[in-house]
This record gives structure tokens, C-alpha cells and sequence, in this order.
């Protein structure tokens, strides 16, 4: 039995008992009651944070696990890139300048990655930007090696054909020092001889008497030869593979046929007026791929800096050709 408790009333001078108000009991149980279960469920929340479920440590391990793997293969890609990128340089810059090769472009390196979603199956996961991101770049990286290495492999057999290709790039004159009487007319905008206006002349017109010989300017095969009473007139055309063609115009005569193989020096025909020629002449164009190009620039074989500097002065002056 609870022991009964007692105040002392000044007025009775006497020790009253101390009666017990429901209310006042009742409100200090639940507050009591409360404060214990408040503390209770901080005490939870605190405890779940700081130990959480071996379920919950596995995936915060892994995704932790995976945003160290995916900031180590950024840096491993990045290292990449650059050196990619170096041996690119290395690629346009020396190696294909050095074999007289087309540079690669920019775009034909990065090129077959826009337009549709490549990527749609990665969307709808938690980290789907990240994985992504990664990809593409992965992606890129990978259609770059592999336009490398084709690059590579296909300097290797340029390489590896250097000494042909040097023997077929058109490198002399196709008329001795000895037979020319004069450079009549170089590459560049010149007046026509029959129609006096002023267009593009696409070759070299070395004027020689009728019959000079005429030599192929590196090894090929002959591609055409032709007897014609209009433009070129009876003329000859030299496939030198790697790209290269020559044209020999207003031949008197021709020695080969198509489909024959010559070498550079060979005997191919003879100095003519025939076709659209005002005078004995050989007019020589030089092909790569598709375009025209002058061809004082490819005599570095039979003559010496003087007599090419004399060269370039005159196929500079813009004066009437010959065709």
C-alpha cells in the first residue's frame, strides 16, 4: 500500500492529507509515456543511420565501388584521347605528307555517331546518364582506333611500296633540255591561240620541232592512245597508279599502245601540230585523282636548281599558248 502524503496547513495549524487529481495523473502519464517514445524513435532513426542493413552496406558499397571505376576509366579514356589524337597529328601531318597521302579529316574520323538514339536501351536506370556518357564516349574512341588503324595499315604498304611509287610519280620532262627551243606556255590563265580569249590552260606546252622525241615521265601503264584531228590531237595517256595520270597532246605519232607497260625515259612518241595546235608542240598535263596540277613542280629529277628556277620564271608569264 502506497504511503499516504501530508502537507501542513497554516490555518488549522494541522497536517492535512495531499489528494491525488486524476486529471493532473493522467496528463503526466502521457507525457511521460510520449517523451519515452520520442526518445525512442530518435534513437531508431540515429541507430538505422549509422548501422544500416547488410542489404543496404552492399549497394552503397557497390554504387560507391562504381563511381571509382567509372572516374578511373574517365581518366584511362581521357589518357587515351590524347595519345590518339597525338599519333592522329602524326598521321595527316608526316606519314601521309611523306607518302603524299590524303589527310583523314575531322569528320571522316568522328563521323556515323548522330541522328537515331543509339543509346535508348540505357535509358530508365537509376544511373542512366552516367552509364551513357560513358558509352558514347567509348564508342567514339573505338571508330577512331579502328580508322587508325586502317590509316596505319594502309601507310604500311605505301611503305612497303615506296621505291614503286617513286619510280612512277612523273618526275622528269617529257622533252630533253637538249630538243626544246622554249617554254611556248606554262600552267595558268592564258590566251587562247585561235579563239584570243583568256582561259585556263591546264598543262605545259614544250615547243620542239616536229619529230623530238617524246619520253614517258615515270613507270605506268598506258591508258590511252589515240589518233584524233580535234583537241588533243593524236595523244597519249600514262596511268602511274598512286593516284598519278599524264597526258602527251599533238603527237605527230605515238610508239605504244593501251594496256603496255612503259618506265620512266621510254620512248613514246614524237613532237606533232595535230588536233588543236597552232604549232609544233607537246602539250603535258599531270593528274592526281581528280584534279589538274602544274607540272613544273614535278621536274626535280633531270635538272638542276638553276635550270628549274629558270623554269618556274618562265611557265609563271602569262602568254598565249599553244593550244
Amino acid at each position: 500500500m502506497a504511503k499516504a502524503k501530508f502537507y501542513y496547513d497554516s490555518d488549522t495549524l494541522s497536517y492535512q492529507p495531499i489528494e491525488k487529481n486524476t486529471k493532473i495523473v493522467l496528463r503526466n502519464t502521457i507525457l511521460y509515456v510520449f517523451a519515452i517514445f520520442l526518445v525512442g524513435l530518435i534513437g531508431f532513426v540515429a541507430f538505422s543511420a549509422i548501422l544500416k542493413s547488410p542489404s543496404e552496406r552492399a549497394t552503397l558499397k557497390e554504387l560507391n565501388n562504381l563511381k571509382f571505376n567509372y572516374e578511373l576509366l574517365e581518366k584511362r579514356m581521357e589518357e587515351s584521347d590524347a595519345i590518339l589524337q597525338e599519333i592522329q597529328q602524326r598521321d595527316n601531318n608526316v606519314y601521309r605528307v611523306i607518302f603524299e597521302a590524303k589527310p583523314i579529316s575531322d569528320d571522316e574520323r568522328s563521323a556515323g555517331f548522330g541522328g537515331v538514339n543509339r543509346y535508348k536501351n540505357l535509358d530508365g536506370f537509376k544511373n542512366s546518364e552516367l552509364v551513357k556518357e560513358a558509352t558514347k564516349k567509348m564508342d567514339v574512341l573505338a571508330k577512331r582506333l579502328v580508322i587508325q588503324s586502317k590509316s596505319l595499315d594502309e601507310i604500311v604498304k605505301l611503305a612497303k611500296n615506296k621505291s614503286e611509287m617513286l619510280a612512277s610519280i612523273p618526275a622528269i620532262q617529257p622533252v630533253a633540255n637538249k630538243d626544246l627551243k622554249r617554254m611556248a606556255s606554262g600552267y595558268g590563265i592564258r590566251i587562247h591561240p585561235i579563239y584570243k580569249t583568256r582561259r585556263m590552260h591546264w598543262g605545259m606546252d614544250f615547243s620542239a620541232p616536229q619529230g623530238t622525241n617524246i619520253y614517258a615521265t615515270g613507270d605506268g601503264v598506258v591508258k590511252t592512245a589515240k589518233k584524233s584531228r580535234k583537241g588533243f590531237g593524236n595523244h597519249v595517256v600514262i596511268n602511274h597508279g598512286f593516284g598519278y595520270e599524264t597526258t602527251y597532246g599533238h603527237m605527230s605519232t605515238f610508239y605504244v599502245r593501251a594496256g603496255q607497260k612503259v618506265k620512266r625515259g621510254d620512248l613514246i612518241g614524237l613532237v606533232g601540230s595535230t588536233g588543236s595546235s597552232t604549232a609544233p608542240h607537246l602539250h603535258y598535263e599531270v593528274k592526281k585523282g581528280n584534279q589538274k596540277l602544274n607540272p613544273v613542280y614535278f621536274y626535280h629529277n633531270d635538272l638542276t636548281p638553276e635550270e628549274y628556277e629558270a623554269m618556274l620564271v618562265l611557265s609563271s608569264q602569262e602568254n598565249q599558248s599553244l593550244d
